[in-house]
């Protein structure tokens, strides 16, 4: 009998057009399957809870199948890293986090924004 792959949850805000167009991309990318993607609207992960839900309507978070919490840039190099992007896990254990929680927080707090001036094109 075939062991089940226990998956890292990303959980983002379904609502959002920003965030929906990045775990389009994500889910493309993850060949392994490593990532179960759910709207934080719809979770029903036992992690979820309304404290959480109310956290991920101004980030991401990850629930790692070890039942860790990763949010807002913490978690977008977790899932970078497990997608293969070497660079993302010294990244994560540098100086250079603080940069990174605070880009973080300037992409959240405009999402409208980048979406409409990044994302002018649909994700192919």
């Amino acid at each position: 009998m075939a062991a089940v792959k226990r998956q890292d949850w990303i959980l983002y805000d379904g609502e959002c057009d920003f965030c929906r167009r990045i775990v389009t991309r994500v889910s493309r990318e993850d060949r392994a399957g490593n990532f179960k993607i759910v709207p934080f609207q719809e979770a029903d992960h036992p992690a979820a809870t309304p404290e959480l839900r109310k956290a991920c309507e101004r980030a991401v978070h990850v629930i790692r199948a070890n039942g860790r919490i990763l949010r807002a840039g913490e978690a977008c190099l977790y899932v970078c890293h497990r997608l293969g992007w070497r660079w993302a896990k010294p990244v994560a254990k540098s100086p250079l986090m603080r940069l990174i929680e605070g880009a973080y927080r300037i992409v959240a707090d405009n999402r409208q924004v980048f979406s409409k001036y990044f994302f002018t094109r649909e994700i192919e």
